[in-house]
């Protein structure tokens, strides 16, 4: 074989070699949604910063590969290299790691609950001694405003007379 033609393969190998790694590392955002419920626009934010990389990405591949020229077959080859990965490894690897993922946060919020559970009845009786001792300031103010009340008028009562 001429070297022409190894370095041809050895083009297309790399573009597909790039379709899989972009599809894989588009999968960890695919978990990172999956544990982290998003709003629309920063899901269109995340996939354009992706997109954004995954160009730059290319074109240094292409760059450094095949000296900035764009062929299609290495436009195909990533193509493939993506569907590739999707068909054989893909879905299965988001809904496992995904699942994985889930279920150790449970375990550890379980953990955490178990942990801090008496601190939390200690904040719950906290809160309801401030709450109640709040009240009763409040009614020991109306109180003692209603004394005052009596007491100036009292002594307007009187200082009026005199």
């Amino acid at each position: 074989m001429s070297q022409d033609i190894i370095n041809e393969v050895y083009f297309l190998l790399s573009s597909i070699l790039m379709g899989i790694i972009i599809t894989f590392v588009y999968d960890f955002l695919l978990i990172w949604r999956r544990l982290l419920r998003h709003s629309p626009f920063f899901v269109s934010l995340e996939d354009f910063v992706f997109w954004v990389a995954c160009a730059i990405a290319v074109f240094y591949m292409l760059y450094e590969e095949n000296d900035g020229i764009l062929r299609w077959f290495a436009v195909f080859g990533a193509a493939m290299g993506m569907l590739i990965y999707k068909r054989v490894i893909g879905n299965h690897f988001v809904k496992i790691i995904s699942t994985c993922i889930e279920k150790e946060i449970y375990v550890i919020r379980k953990i955490l609950g178990f942990l801090f559970k008496p601190i939390i009845w200690l904040l719950k009786k906290l809160k309801k001694f401030c709450t109640d001792l709040l009240k009763k300031q409040r009614k020991l103010a109306k109180y003692t405003k209603k004394k005052l009340t009596v007491c100036i008028k009292m002594l307007k009562i009187t200082l009026c007379k005199h």
